[in-house]
């Protein structure tokens, strides 16, 4: 009679173990631990304004805590809420209290981390006064959040409704991280709000810095691969297809920067733009309201309200041409 899987798991497990046990004397582990202690004393030479905290942020608690507090907002759509409506606002206070009190832990550490530089001692109760702000601004998070799902149903015909968007689409969730990291880095917290962001960035490869501004209605269509910058600025109703840069022109550090291009080093995107797949626009400049951004553009210079900017479109062969590309392309004399 075969074994099932159940079966084998233990002896699987005990075969694993005594592979590493045997592997472990190989492993000189004093040198290998001494290695890595030079190494990090090295870097910890050079990094004269780094920081030392018996704690820092803890990604996985910033993933739980937007973890709560998107079932806060979402109750019955990411919450899974399937009890009574009059019980409803019960469930949203228990998301929320499970929320502020791990969010007032994760920012009080990034506090301590942040102390070093302080001239003064922070207030003992700086996190908690950022957290009971931070909750003032949640019923405009979720309008904000409405107004996204909304352009993207509006957007895109092969979405069937507007609960489809707020739980598959990737730009809808990376947008929902990016509101409530903005509302936190605007308070304050800007490390809690960085790892906010980074976690969408691992599940949805859409970068948005919590530092940047944007309007209602903002629509990432696929959104794979797109990229914005800390200033930049973005108005109402526009849209990003994959792939989009909004970047700076060079990294700091490397040319001689001026105060407006170190705070101000982004694009401002106007009303109403549409920005297509592959765009790269870098530097201060402004797109102006209406215009459309086709796709692979590089763009570092102002555009119009109304204006159309396209690459040249792609050559088609025939004949003879396309004939000798295909024998070039499957490696053969043309």
């Amino acid at each position: 009679m075969p074994l099932s899987p159940m079966d084998t798991a233990p002896d699987l497990a005990r075969s694993e173990r005594a592979v590493t046990e045997a592997a472990l004397p190989t492993v000189d582990m004093v040198a290998t631990v001494a290695g890595l202690r030079t190494v990090r004393d090295t870097w910890r030479q050079r990094q004269t304004g780094r920081h030392s905290a018996e704690r820092f942020p803890s990604q996985a608690a910033v993933a739980q805590i937007v973890e709560h507090l998107s079932a806060a907002l979402f109750p019955q759509r990411i919450g899974v809420y399937r009890g009574s409506e009059a019980a409803l606002d019960g469930f949203v206070a228990g998301q929320l209290h499970r929320a502020f009190t791990e969010l007032q832990i994760q920012i009080a550490r990034e506090f301590a981390y942040w102390q070093a530089e302080a001239d003064e001692p922070f207030e003992r109760d700086q996190a908690a006064t950022i957290v009971r702000l931070f909750a003032t601004t949640l019923p405009a998070v979720r309008e904000l959040i409405d107004s996204d799902v909304e352009a993207a149903f509006l957007g895109d015909p092969a979405a069937r409704s507007v609960d489809e968007i707020l739980i598959c689409y990737p730009g809808a969730l990376a947008v929902l991280h990016y509101r409530l990291a903005h509302e936190l880095y605007q308070l304050g917290a800007p490390i809690v709000a960085r790892i906010i962001s980074e976690i969408a960035n691992a599940r949805t490869g859409i970068d948005i810095h919590p530092g940047a501004t944007i309007g209602p209605s903002f629509f990432i269509d696929h959104g794979t691969g797109v990229v914005i910058g800390e200033t930049a600025i973005i108005g109402a109703r526009v849209q990003l297809y994959q792939h989009v840069t909004l970047g700076a022109r060079s990294p700091l550090g490397t040319t001689n920067v001026q105060p407006r291009g170190r705070y101000a080093r982004h694009p401002i995107i106007e009303d109403d733009v549409v920005i297509y797949a592959g765009a790269t626009i870098l530097g201060r400049v402004t797109i102006g309201r209406g215009a459309t951004i086709g796709g692979n553009v590089w763009l570092l210079e102002d555009v119009a309200p109304g204006s159309v900017v396209a690459q040249p479109t792609a050559a088609i062969l025939a004949g003879d041409a396309a004939l000798n590309l295909h024998e070039v392309l499957r490696g053969r004399p043309a």
